[in-house]
């Protein structure tokens, strides 16, 4: 509509403005230093969404970081539609490896270069602006709630009491998400579902302290040694994940599901050259595009042990640890999943050494049917501002909350996210085009009108 665009052109700069001001707030999450700046950032998203002309807004408490709740009713008889997205963000580190301020936004050929610029400040605030442009050109066109959280990247493991609590309050027809990311602006996407995850640590203990390796070594297990054979020994030859019973839950996809699958594009060399690698590594027998999104995955994430000052010291450790990851794809429990990974580890480790493990989170898997309303109306959105339907893929990421709105709630989640896969989540230099974040605020709009016209 040529009265949003208008607005939106108008407002572009302050749009922007206010994003990078969201942006130097470190809400980090996994930080107990940090959480006076959690506060700090929900308190501004309940500004954001006061000023944006959500009628009622509120901060809850929980046992961790607040919740930010909003809302805007136009009709009890209109559906609605219940916004999700958060504003915790991942730690920086290493900070050597950022060439601007994590927290000091800085925009670069088109890019905002930030912690939590795509994932997801720059994302959730589109759905701010967007339900801005609609009160300012009074075209709201159906009731929306917002509910805003600090936990993601930590688990969200208060999120389910607080849903649980506000069944009533949090009452929706479907829940929208943008925290995902698209092929690219020429040639848009749509998430039709996201893995799951369960994360898990280990530590292996061998000796009572910290030994003399000349003196003891050959002698006495050394832990990292012990931990580096027992994760070296989780993948095969193939690189297929060796634990028993991992895949016996995994749906298999058919070969025509596989096909469509493989049609969207992708270029191998152009995507080895953007990460800098030689050659791409997977599961035998699975496409690039099979192994990031339907097919299940066990990353290591980080390993530690021993002596990591500068210059050497001859140490055999007492202690190795390591963080693991597991992507789990439908049919795959995360409780199960978390389960069977750790009883194989505790299985695996010799007499020489003994092993500590547990669980830091998880989530299922969920996959959102594309013939529903809502998955048109986003398609019907895309079309609207992209000028081309959205090709359908399955994103390799997690978003573990997506089944729990689904079973306290009873509502399916649509994913419309504009981010793209190269924007460094998690990673130094995180980014998030200018571009994208218009198009956002311009296309949100879209699925709220298609969606009270679908649903009438």
């Amino acid at each position: 509509m040529q009265q949003w665009k208008d607005y939106q052109e108008k407002n572009k700069q302050r749009f922007l403005d206010e994003l990078l001001e969201l942006l130097r707030i470190p809400s980090i999450s996994a930080k107990p230093e940090n959480k006076n700046d959690m506060v700090s950032c929900a308190e501004k998203v309940k500004q954001r969404l006061e000023e944006a002309g959500a009628q009622k807004v509120e901060i809850f408490s929980t046992k961790g970081h607040p919740v930010v709740f909003g809302e805007i009713k136009v009709d009890d008889s209109k559906p609605t539609v219940l916004v999700y997205g958060h504003y915790d963000v991942q730690p920086v580190e290493p900070l050597e490896l950022w060439h601007s301020g994590p927290f000091d936004p800085v925009i670069k050929d088109g890019k905002i270069y930030a912690r939590g610029s795509a994932d997801d400040k720059g994302q959730f605030y589109m759905h701010i602006k967007a339900l801005e442009t609609m009160v300012k050109t009074n075209s709201v066109p159906l009731n929306i709630k917002f509910i805003i959280e600090g936990e993601e990247e930590v688990g969200s493991d208060n999120l389910e009491p607080f849903l649980e609590a506000h069944k009533d309050l949090l009452k929706a027809d479907v829940v929208l998400i943008s925290d995902t990311s698209m092929i690219s602006l020429d040639t848009p996407s749509l998430d039709t579902g996201v893995r799951g995850l369960s994360y898990i640590e280990v530590e292996i203990t061998g000796p009572n302290r910290d030994l003399h390796s000349g003196v003891y070594g050959g002698a006495v297990a050394n832990p990292i040694t012990i931990l580096a054979q027992m994760i070296a020994s989780l993948h095969d030859e193939n690189n297929h994940i060796t634990i028993p019973g991992f895949y016996d839950d995994v749906q298999v996809l058919s070969e025509e599901e596989r096909t469509k699958l493989n049609k969207a594009p992708f270029d191998e060399s152009e995507y080895k050259n953007e990460l800098g690698v030689k050659e791409l590594w997977g599961e035998k027998g699975y496409t690039t595009l099979e192994r990031t999104g339907v097919r299940p995955t066990l990353e290591l994430n980080g390993i530690w042990g021993g002596y990591m000052g500068e210059g050497s010291k001859t140490v055999l450790p007492a202690n190795a640890h390591a963080k693991i990851s597991c992507r789990l794809v439908p049919g795959q429990d995360h409780h199960k999943m978390t389960d069977l990974l750790i009883k194989h580890l505790e299985k695996i480790t010799p007499n020489c050494v003994r092993i500590k493990a547990f669980a830091h989170h998880g989530g299922n898997p969920y996959v959102t049917p594309i013939d529903s309303i809502e998955y048109k109306a986003a398609e019907k959105a895309i079309e609207a501002t992209f000028g081309k339907a959205p090709i359908p893929v399955r994103g390799g990421g997690s978003i573990p909350i997506t089944s729990l709105f689904e079973s306290i709630l009873n509502c399916k989640t649509i994913f419309m996210g504009f981010g793209l896969d190269n924007d460094n989540l998690h990673s130094p230099n995180e980014k998030y085009n200018v571009e994208n974040y218009y198009k956002g605020i311009e296309t949100i709009p879209y699925f709220h009108k298609f969606y009270a016209d679908l649903k009438k």
